[in-house]
């Protein structure tokens, strides 16, 4: 069997003014490529030449540069015509990019893709449960899963499931037909697995959807007794994600298999139950403005730092990564610059070029921040001391300028502090600090774990909280929380 290997990974907001370009992605091709996996030698494996193409991956952004696009697209298109025939393609992506000028960037590459492969490969997409299923990827592919886990803790899980779905396929399709395996493209051709698409006109934040929480929890908590019934080969579910304005955006429902009843029926269970528990959906943690969350942080009595979520402005989601609205209400406040502090963190380059070098110790005064978003109230000028210079592998030279007891972490590439090293390459241990703010949603793992206390703050940016302030005109509506007072439709559509 010889599959081939590729993908764009990134989740876009198109209410951000970034545009992420070939400076924001890691590429890699050839051996580097096939190296990110770690199951190409499982028994499951054998028999099977990967045929790296071109794999690009960044940090969640704004809208893609088209250029960009177009040129990873091309590569993809042209080393599947060099390589020759193949039995299957294995699409590592993410499900939420935008480019700039399309509304369907995952559907306009698979339709490539098919184009370039004919229609009798077998592709399978592992891809993130935030990102979309629009009816052009789901009829250009044969096998889609995602992750089941948010925060994400089964990204490599989820990738060998897909590998080993389309592996599987291939090898039952290759027994299924008279000649045996000597022509596993026609076999799969006549022997593809049923797939069943239910779209729920649901859009929610990550935030309101952890699978560490109900309804989240109980909703992916089915997968597995669904999977475990006769003819069923995965069974998947997208939340859908809501920073981008295009009509495929909304929750999504799709099961694959060998049973065409099976599969249609699980399908509009899971929608089923998606849609009954929509009015359950809530934020994974107490929310306010971020007055009212540093008016908590400093009260609070709990051990341990009190995080607060810049949610509006997550370079985790697509946020631009540079609003000053919450560290200008940090500086604002004598009782917060008192207390030990952190801001996590502004990418400003410039503001880094120009301070990196001094001493440590020394004096500055930079403005930083505001440069791509410039939401209220823009660039702030921060007068500290340089207390920390650092390379980070994200975020690449980081400087921490200390202004009485608050640390304002300032980056040269756009990073979310999501790690505790990265807060330790710049001097602050994270457990003797008072109050965190960090350009985050949920707490990811090593932060929830860290955390004393913890509050979302509903600040403005690329990827607000509250969807109503949100300037939407693409996406298809009615949709669950926006709309209310209408009917779901949840027809399943089968392939």
């Amino acid at each position: 069997m010889r599959v081939a290997i590729g993908g764009i990974h990134i989740e876009s907001s198109t209410f951000s003014p970034h545009i992420s370009t070939t400076f924001d992605f890691d590429v890699t091709r050839d051996k580097e490529l096939l190296a990110r996996y770690d199951w190409l030698d499982q028994p499951w494996a054998e028999g099977v030449e990967w045929v790296p193409l071109v794999h690009a991956r960044a940090l969640p952004g704004g809208a893609v540069d088209p250029e960009a696009y177009r040129a990873w697209e091309s590569e993809m298109v042209e080393k599947l015509a060099a390589a020759g025939p193949v039995d299957g393609m294995l699409l590592d992506f993410h499900g939420a990019m935008s480019v700039v000028g399309r509304d369907d960037a995952e559907g306009d590459l698979v339709t490539a893709i098919r184009a370039a492969i004919g229609p009798a490969p077998l592709i399978s997409t592992a891809m993130d449960l935030h990102g979309n299923v629009s009816r052009v990827l789901f009829d250009a592919c044969d096998l889609l899963t995602c992750y089941r886990t948010a925060p994400h803790v089964d990204v490599w899980e989820t990738r060998e499931r897909a590998a080993r779905n389309l592996t599987d396929a291939l090898r039952r399709a290759a027994t299924s037909t008279s000649t045996g395996a000597a022509s596993t493209s026609t076999g799969a051709a006549s022997v593809r697995p049923h797939k069943a698409l239910v779209h729920v006109p649901i859009l929610l934040p990550g935030e309101q959807t952890s699978t560490r929480d109900e309804p989240a929890r109980g909703l992916y908590a089915r997968i597995p007794e669904i999977e475990a019934r006769p003819g069923i080969i995965d069974a998947a579910v997208w939340i859908g994600f809501a920073w981008a304005d295009q009509p495929r955006c909304r929750g999504a429902v799709v099961v694959t298999g060998h049973d065409a009843t099976a599969v249609a029926t699980a399908a509009r269970e899971l929608g089923d139950h998606f849609w009954a528990a929509r009015e359950k959906f809530a934020f994974v943690a107490p929310t306010g403005t971020m007055d009212e969350c540093l008016d908590a942080a400093v009260a609070s009595s709990a051990p341990g730092p009190f995080f607060i979520s810049d949610s509006g402005d997550n370079p985790g989601a697509g946020g631009a990564d540079d609003v000053t609205y919450a560290l200008s209400r940090m500086l604002a406040r004598p009782d917060v610059l008192a207390r030990r502090s952190v801001f996590a963190s502004l990418v400003d380059p410039q503001a880094v070029a120009e301070v990196a070098d001094h001493p440590i110790g020394s004096r500055v005064r930079v403005t930083a921040g505001g440069r791509i978003d410039g939401r209220d109230p823009g660039p702030l000028d921060l007068d500290g001391t340089l207390e920390a210079v650092a390379d980070d592998p994200a975020g690449g030279r980081c400087v921490s300028v200390r202004i009485e007891g608050l640390s304002v972490f300032v980056t040269s590439r756009r990073m979310q502090y999501r790690l505790l090293d990265s807060y330790r390459r710049l001097g602050v241990d994270v457990a003797s600090a008072g109050i965190v703010t960090v350009k985050i949603g949920y707490l990811e793992p090593e932060l929830f774990e860290a955390a004393g206390n913890w509050m979302l703050a509903l600040t403005p940016g690329g990827v607000d909280q509250h969807l109503a302030r949100l300037p939407y005109t693409k996406v298809e509506r009615p949709f669950f929380p926006l709309d209310r007072d209408f009917d779901a439709d949840l027809t399943v559509v089968t392939g």
